[in-house]
């Protein structure tokens, strides 16, 4: 074959890949759930890529957020625009990560089938070259921690101007009174359910803050990858079908319990996006290290009790305004 050829026969085949991973990408990115499943799905063929089972059992949590909205009790506090205003910021910023992350975690493992890093393919999916040199890196120094921290940093600052940052948001949720109540709404508090009917998890406040996203998703990594609950965690989420419906968890905490949140699925419409800003974020050159430090010492990981208490307080508050509004 000539010089010629083959350049075309190589080109001709990127191009095959590029279009394969966009295509696989588009189908797996449709709601909650299929996000939920992909990541999880990718993890248990490339368990050394732990951020992919991280970013499944955070998605878990969005859907519980997401289902709570056509919930028993929150359609009793908040209006049917502020709860769609909610969803939809669910729904963008997961969507935003998942088309920035998979087609990331499909080209490493090409890279894998192909014995050859083919991270040069990552410009042709917008992804930032923070991200590339972080691929490249890892091929090299096989650093299980910091790619894991890397894809932490990267999706927190991929969601931080089109959805944090973003006028429509900023106006219809993170300044209006709803968000305040983040310690329910659990903008900022991820739970890792066990079977044993026990609730891991941290609750960390300023949501709004790129650095306290990215501390969150460190000490999630401790708490699913170093720590005593890890293997229940991991247990749990192989066992229970993720539906959307913090039911999937609440029957462990309380048996016999009635469902108060219905099936994602049967909940909500597939909604279509588009990504209109695909500036690299990276193009100021960020000072990223300090995002690398290691976390304080995780202390009260065992959220059981503290779940319950807001889950009373929450329907307690309701039933208040409730008899208010009718004495």
């Amino acid at each position: 074959m000539g010089q010629k050829a083959w350049r075309k026969s190589v080109v001709q085949h990127n191009e095959d890949i590029i279009q394969h991973i966009l295509k696989t990408t588009n189908s797996q990115n449709r709601d909650n759930i299929s996000r939920t499943v992909s990541y999880a799905t990718f993890y248990k063929h490339n368990p050394e890529l732990r951020w992919a089972m991280l970013a499944s059992l955070v998605s878990r949590n969005a859907g519980y957020s997401m289902c709570d909205l056509k919930g028993d009790w929150l359609p009793r506090l908040l209006s049917k625009d502020t709860r769609k205003h909610l969803f939809l910021t669910y729904e963008r910023a997961n969507w935003l990560i998942f088309q920035d992350a998979y087609p990331q975690l499909l080209i490493y493992e090409y890279s894998k089938k192909q014995e050859e890093p083919c991270f040069h393919l990552l410009r042709y999916f917008g992804v930032s070259s923070f991200m590339v040199h972080e691929w490249e890196r890892f091929w090299k120094e096989k650093d299980l921690k910091r790619i894991c921290t890397s894809l932490i940093i990267n999706e927190q600052h991929v969601i931080e101007k089109p959805v944090i940052e973003d006028g429509f948001y900023k106006k219809r949720i993170f300044s209006k009174v709803p968000f305040l109540l983040q310690d329910y709404m659990h903008f900022s508090t991820v739970l890792f359910p066990v079977e044993s009917g026990e609730v891991i998890g941290i609750s960390v406040h300023g949501f709004k803050k790129t650095k306290n996203r990215i501390e969150t998703g460190k000490k999630l990594y401790t708490i699913l990858f170093e720590s005593e609950w890890g293997e229940e965690i991991l247990s749990f989420a192989d066992k229970v079908t993720h539906t959307g419906s913090r039911h999937d968890f609440e029957t462990y905490i309380y048996p016999g319990k009635k469902r108060e949140t219905p099936f994602l699925r049967i909940a909500f419409p597939i909604i279509e996006h588009n990504r209109c800003n695909t500036k690299d974020w990276y193009q100021k050159k960020v000072n990223t290290e300090k995002f690398y430090e290691p976390i304080e010492p995780l202390h009260r990981v065992v959220l059981t009790d503290w779940y319950k208490q807001k889950q009373r307080q929450l329907k307690i508050g309701i039933l208040l305004k409730e008899w208010m509004l009718h004495a």
